[in-house]
């Protein structure tokens, strides 16, 4: 990928403010693949002192939307499948997120959360729908 696409891709980064907040930041991205981490934080962390769910979530949202957008097109989050395995109270995890397949309106990314010596905390597949810049546009004015 060019300077270009990575520059915008930390762009895009630097506009969500809601995986800024939950300590999820972007490693690496580049043609049909992107690494998150998760430096965890005691926010970051459930009733059972280990990392939420909705932590893991959300992270493998952003690395699995991310390496979806390499193409250039324009993605929402359609369908998702994550299945947690384990889990851990502290240090830092990562989402490995690769493209598996790419159609016209569709693009499947699969996912691999991993922790620390790279034990495999989590695993799933996301399915992006491509939507028209257009109207993506005038829903971005409307907010």
């Amino acid at each position: 990928m060019d300077e270009i696409t990575i520059e915008m891709f930390k762009d895009k980064e630097r506009k969500n403010l809601f995986a800024t907040y939950n300590h999820i930041e972007m490693v690496m991205v580049e043609e049909d693949h992107a690494v998150f981490r998760l430096n965890i934080q005691p926010e970051s962390k459930n009733s059972y002192g280990m990392v939420h769910g909705g932590a893991i979530y959300a992270m493998a949202d952003n690395a699995t939307g991310f390496a979806a957008h390499t193409d250039g097109r324009n993605y929402v989050t359609q369908t998702s499948a994550l299945h947690f395995l384990r889990n851990q109270s502290e240090g830092e995890i990562q989402a490995d997120a690769r493209v598996r397949h790419r159609g016209h309106s569709t693009c499947l990314v699969a996912v691999d959360i991993l922790g620390e010596d790279e034990k495999l905390l989590a695993t799933g597949e996301f399915t992006f729908f491509c939507v028209d810049p257009e109207i993506m546009a005038r829903k971005v004015k409307k907010a």
